[in-house]
């Protein structure tokens, strides 16, 4: 069905609503992507190949926006995707040598673990009210780097998974960098531009990549990211915040199910 005039549109459609959660959450869009890309039977593999060209355009659309609009802190984004192109090899290499079930269950628990280290975040955030100049000293003697580590994580999720490593840098850099939720987001997404287009090369090599479904997912996602780039300033920080819980917790779940019946624990998908 993917190499049909229907497929494509369809395709196309889906890019538009990730390309939308890419510049409002920060995330690439992959994390939709790649399970979207398995109900159509596409290997998980090929679905994690396929969906980094849709990551990569509609990063690259959202964070132009966000960079003519003055929003984006280009410095810390380069460090983050840095770090993490080296490591979106690694990530590629071992996607190919595990087997669905493990890649499925893997990416589910990593979907609650980012749950709970932004739920971790929010918490840190209480305590430390009141003592924001204490909170500031911490923040600038260990800046670089945290970033540096969040980057190299956020390179191997990237290649593994298909992601362009925003579910992780967004809560990581919540919890470790002291950024609000909206500044993650837009340091995210520009990091994921180069994090992606790394991961993307190594799937290429290995031959992974559906070119045609992939610049039909990229082309939609172009469009949806200038909006919801634009979006975002719009949100309040809680709404946003809830946005980013509710999807992750919807993925987790189907990922988790998926796993398990590849696993030939249940007859679902």
């Amino acid at each position: 069905m993917l190499e049909t005039p229907l497929g494509w549109g369809l395709l196309f459609v889906l890019g538009s609503f990730t390309g939308v959660l890419s510049g409002l959450l920060g995330i690439g869009g992959g994390l939709l992507m790649v399970p979207a890309l398995t109900l159509f039977g596409v290997p998980l593999v090929q679905a994690t190949a396929t969906s980094l060209v849709g990551v990569f355009l509609s990063s690259i659309s959202g964070s132009l926006r966000n960079f003519r609009a003055g929003e984006l802190n280009w410095r810390v984004s380069l460090v983050l995707a840095g770090f993490g192109i080296v490591t979106a090899q690694v990530g590629a290499w071992l996607g190919d040598q595990l087997p669905d079930a493990l890649l499925s269950i893997g990416f589910a628990v990593l979907l609650l673990l980012t749950i709970y280290l932004m739920n971790l975040r929010q918490r840190l955030q209480r305590q430390q009210a009141g003592s924001q100049d204490a909170t500031k000293t911490v923040s600038d003697s260990i800046r670089w780097k945290p970033t540096a580590a969040i980057g190299l994580l956020a390179g191997v999720l990237s290649g593994l998974f298909g992601v362009g490593g925003g579910v992780v840098m967004v809560p990581l850099q919540m919890l470790f960098l002291g950024e609000s939720i909206k500044a993650a987001v837009r340091t995210s997404l520009g990091a994921i531009v180069a994090i992606a287009i790394s991961g993307l090369a190594q799937h290429a090599w290995n031959g992974n990549v559906l070119w045609i479904p992939g610049l039909c997912l990229g082309m939609g996602g172009v469009l949806g990211a200038q909006f919801g780039t634009r979006l975002l300033p719009r949100l309040p920080d809680q709404t946003v915040n809830l946005l980013f819980r509710v999807f992750l917790i919807g993925l987790a779940v189907y990922m988790l199910l998926r796993g398990l019946s590849a696993w030939g624990f249940l007859n679902w998908v």
